[in-house]
């Protein structure tokens, strides 16, 4: 996967860092092409080689819920949710944008299907983040740059007419660190462009032992009440 250079895109991410009371929100906005290097040829021949499978097979995705009662839904009526499906190709394209992305920290050559969804639309997705930030007290300072979010992504890769997916890593692969939240990862991918642009932001807990209210914090960076939600 390639990096591709973006402006307004650079521009975003400078000011994709808000101040949440006990919490830091950053985020970031990185565009890759899907044409694969030498490295990631070799792998993608590699893992597609395992138990003979082929690009063309197709793995089953998390549901766009990621509750118990949806997934268990969602596994007894597979057929109607025949959507929620992605080929090993795609699969692959997801999965070396992470890479890219977080690399050298991270290794995720190892993902399967099921640690993705597939969003409906992208109304539910950009509601979904709106609403994250609208429940903090760093919804002011994201509706400032909400609109110019939206489009930057829309001009460069086309929302209309791309796939959307969301990664769920597993509790245990701990992709920030201790201090972490929360954390949202979305793909934006255009078959027709072959590209992918990579969303995600996070929260984590501040250094400070005391946040600016004067709210202590433990060693272990908890809190005994909720103090973003509103």
């Amino acid at each position: 996967m390639k990096f591709l250079e973006h402006s307004h895109f650079e521009a975003l991410n400078s000011a994709f860092n808000f101040d949440a009371g006990v919490y830091q929100i950053s985020g970031r906005l990185e565009s890759y092409s899907c044409k694969l290097v030498v490295s990631e040829k070799r792998l993608f021949k590699l893992w597609n080689g395992t138990d003979g499978h082929s690009p063309n097979d197709l793995e089953t995705l998390s549901p766009p819920n990621g509750s118990f009662n949806n997934r268990m839904e969602f596994l007894s009526n597979l057929e109607q949710f025949q959507c929620n499906k992605i080929s090993r190709k795609t699969l692959f394209y997801l999965i070396s944008t992470l890479n890219a992305s977080f690399n050298p920290d991270y290794d995720f050559s190892h993902c399967r299907g099921e640690e993705f969804s597939r969003e409906p639309c992208i109304k539910d997705v950009m509601d979904s983040v709106d609403s994250t930030f609208f429940n903090t007290s760093a919804r002011e300072e994201y509706n400032e740059i909400k609109s110019q979010l939206w489009s930057a992504i829309d001009n460069h890769i086309n929302l209309s007419d791309c796939e959307i997916y969301r990664f769920h890593p597993n509790p245990s692969f701990d992709l920030n660190n201790e201090k972490s939240i929360w954390a949202y990862y979305y793909f934006f991918y255009s078959k027709k462009l072959k590209r992918v642009v990579f969303f995600t932001f996070c929260a984590n807990r501040k250094d400070d032992k005391e946040t600016d209210d004067g709210l202590a914090i433990d060693d272990s960076g908890c809190i005994s009440f909720d103090i973003e939600l509103m």
